[in-house]
């Protein structure tokens, strides 16, 4: 790269990659449009056959085949692509993440680019956010890609016949699937059993929301133990404590500590024990745990608790979060806080961040309405660039300033007096919340003041699109937490845009502007008319965590969502930091798995440490039967090394912070402790092998593991992984002694 182009990205912003391009492709596909109106559908498929595994397309190609997928679009959904939505597939064609707004038709350019990559003899899969998504986009452009001679599959978690699904040539799946079918990959002992291909292109819808969002949470896949053996006096003790006088939380409210007072009536109702000492250290991690659950963990904010069992809540989406838990007995203490059954424990068996699930594919782009306000992440992260779509026809809508409260009491019942004056407008109204507790609290309120309203949260997020579909009816009212804010689409009913089209109210400001401007975003959707306007109070948990104690103005409520932003920003960087090394020794042990898998590595390790026994079991039961026996040893001591390591270096985490008391960096120290550990690892991992394949009896059909009590998980799930926020054992009785030391200085 010449000086003057290093100068030129030097100043050049992401988010604001070159669209010229694409605008140019755009335009002159459309001198093709009356031509195609009057091809043949077998003139069309002579057409699409001369694009066939034209890889990557020129300009020409990329011509030809935005004027083929307009077309196709018109005879098999009777939609014609705007010209910013083949700008959009152009976008996507070339590697970038495309921002357009909300309504401007994301799931059509997203299809036609998918189909794109497909006639160039890639395979594609199109991650969204959610199983619902990805099973109605898959179903509604199934036409679409048949003109195309392209099949069209989908993931979701009821999905029975993964394997077909993966093998379409484009396949939707939720990003959460495809990340657990890959570490369930990395599991089989069997190579037929693997689901997946090899990675190829993918496109992302939502890009932001998946690639952002998501990647606080590592993907985890974590095997059964043993029931939770949850202590019940520990949990009846906390909840006899008092807010104020038995414990104390942090200003922004994610810590909780016990006071003197607090501490000395927990000792004595646990029967006159010192927490602070080696012997009860298991006990004091139990009262910290039950503490944190009942203090900073509320039902119908941070979970549901529907059917019997404790459901998460997703803060960033408001849905339920399928199929995840919290660590560390977290998920116990909170069954055991609502008088719930505990579900098993389990070991974490593999994990992945988002940015190495998506580091696995080619190719990378992908699609958002809000896009360029993280373009300085993704290109941090993923090395893409952002290029921003115009409208298809000008937003008109009206975006009012904030209405800012002194407290919740008085935002609300401004908030439910606004709702009932535009309603009797006739004009539909979107009132989105902050949790499903307040979109309750609303409704409520709403009803009191004789206005119907339909609930939209994590309790019924099933009816999702039935709720959304109406919503810009004449008179509607539909309250709704993030939920409303990605794909789906709000049309206006028959005589809405005269009264001023849908109304949109923020019932405080999220964590970050993009979900703000997601929630406007459902109201002035291809020059509709519309407007919104969000309330907010020095008292909501946004301003409260992250300004305490600042001016009373809007400015400070800015502050807050902009410092909640930057702890976001830092908290991804600090998991993708930490998580790199185990990365690197994972895609190792990962290649050596392969190798056993499919070859004859584990003979060849489990001949060079017991040649004498290699010989008398190849001898007695021919070479393929030892071939199995050692593959399925190595694989399970492998798979047992592996979570092994994990669950070491999860310790070592914990307590690394403790590095800075000695002025050393905790990530330089936790990476050393992992590359010494991971020194030791194939050859333990082979020197157990060893002694298990001297003990195992070993037949012509192979070996029994289980009779040496080597069991695999008989189960798996998913669960959510944070930072400790109690820290380890270690951390606690070395605070505990800090805080009981007599002051020496």
């Amino acid at each position: 790269m010449g000086i003057r182009a290093r100068w030129r990205r030097f100043l050049q912003k992401p988010g604001t990659a070159d669209m010229r391009r694409a605008q140019r492709i755009a335009l002159a596909a459309g001198a093709r449009e009356d031509a195609l109106r009057e091809m043949t559908d077998g003139a069309f498929a002579t057409a699409v056959t001369t694009l066939r595994l034209r890889t990557p397309f020129s300009d020409a190609e990329l011509t030809e085949f935005c004027a083929l997928g307009r077309e196709a679009a018109r005879r098999t959904l009777d939609q014609r692509a705007f010209d910013v939505q083949l700008q959009g597939t152009v976008g996507l064609l070339t590697g970038h993440v495309v921002e357009m707004a909300t309504g401007e038709g994301k799931t059509l350019a997203g299809a036609l680019a998918a189909a794109g990559y497909a006639l160039q003899g890639r395979r594609v899969h199109v991650v969204s956010v959610n199983d619902y998504l990805a099973r109605r986009d898959a179903e509604w452009m199934r036409e679409l890609y048949a003109m195309f001679g392209v099949v069209v599959g989908w993931v979701d978690q009821w999905t029975e016949d993964r394997r077909a699904a993966y093998a379409c040539d484009v396949t939707y799946v939720s990003v959460s699937e495809v990340g657990f079918d890959v570490l369930r990959d990395r599991m089989r002992t069997d190579a037929a059993d693997i689901v997946l291909p090899e990675p190829d292109v993918v496109i992302v819808d939502e890009a932001d929301s998946v690639l952002i969002d998501e990647a606080r949470v590592p993907l985890v896949l974590a095997g059964s133990a043993a029931a939770s053996a949850h202590d019940l006096v520990v949990t009846e003790t906390v909840r006899r404590l008092r807010p104020g006088v038995h414990y104390e939380t942090d200003e922004d409210g994610r810590n909780v500590h016990l006071t003197e007072a607090g501490l000395k009536r927990v000792e004595r109702r646990l029967g006159d024990v010192d927490l602070y000492t080696a012997e009860h250290a298991h006990r004091l991690t139990a009262v910290h745990v039950a503490l944190h659950a009942h203090a900073l963990l509320h039902r119908d904010v941070d979970y549901l608790v529907r059917d019997g069992k404790v459901e998460l809540i997703d803060d960033a989406k408001g849905r339920v979060a399928h199929l995840q838990r919290w660590p560390d007995g977290l998920q116990a203490a909170v069954e055991a806080k609502e008088g719930l059954a505990t579900s098993p424990t389990g070991e974490v068996l593999d994990s992945m961040v988002v940015q190495a699930l998506i580091g696995r594919y080619s190719d990378v782009c992908g699609m958002s309405g809000t896009a360029v306000a993280v373009g300085e992440q993704l290109h941090e992260f993923y090395q893409l660039e952002v290029g921003a779509v115009p409208t298809n026809v000008a937003c008109v809508r009206t975006d009012e300033p904030d209405r800012l409260y002194d407290d919740v009491a008085a935002k609300e019942a401004a908030v439910v007096a606004y709702v009932a004056k535009i309603h009797a407008a006739g004009r539909p109204v979107l009132l989105g919340t902050l949790d499903v507790a307040e979109s309750e609290r609303l409704a409520v309120a709403l009803k009191e003041a004789d206005v119907d309203a339909a609930v939209l949260n994590a309790r019924n997020d099933a009816e999702e699109a039935t709720i959304i579909a109406r919503a810009g009816e004449l008179g509607r009212v539909t309250i709704s937490t993030q939920m409303a804010g990605r794909g789906t689409d709000i049309r206006l009913a028959e005589g809405v845009a005269e009264l001023g089209g849908l109304c949109v109210v923020g019932s405080g400001r999220y964590h970050t502007k993009r979900l703000d401007d997601q929630l406007r975003g459902r109201a002035g959707r291809q020059g509709d008319p519309g407007s919104s306007v969000f309330f907010t109070s020095l008292e909501d948990e946004l301003v409260v965590r992250n300004a305490p104690g600042g001016p009373a103005s809007t400015a400070q409520v800015d502050h807050a969502q902009r410092a909640a932003e930057g702890a976001h920003l830092e908290s991804q960087r600090t998991t993708w930091r930490y998580s790199r090394i185990v990365d690197d020794q994972r895609a190792v042990v990962l290649a050596h798995r392969d190798l056993v898998l499919r070859g004859d590595r584990a003979v060849q390790h489990l001949a060079e440490r017991a040649p004498q026994r290699c010989a008398e079991v190849r001898e007695s039961v021919g070479e393929d039967a030892l071939a199995g026996a050692a593959r399925a040893i190595a694989l399970f001591h492998l798979d047992r090394g592996w979570a092994d390591h994990l669950a070491f270096l999860a310790d070592v985490r914990e307590g690394i912070h403790l590095r800075a008391l000695a002025r050393e960096s905790p990530l330089d120290e936790y990476q050393k402790i992992a590359v010494q550990a991971f020194d030791s690892f194939f050859p333990d991992v082979y020197d157990r092998a060893a002694e298990t394949f001297g003990e195992a009896e070993i037949t012509a059909g192979g070996v029994e593991l289980d009779d040496l009590g080597l069991r695999r998980p008989t189960s798996t799930w998913t669960y959510l992984v944070t930072d400790n926020p109690f820290g380890s054992e270690t951390d606690r009785l070395f605070g505990g002694l800090r805080r009981r030391k007599p002051d020496l200085g």
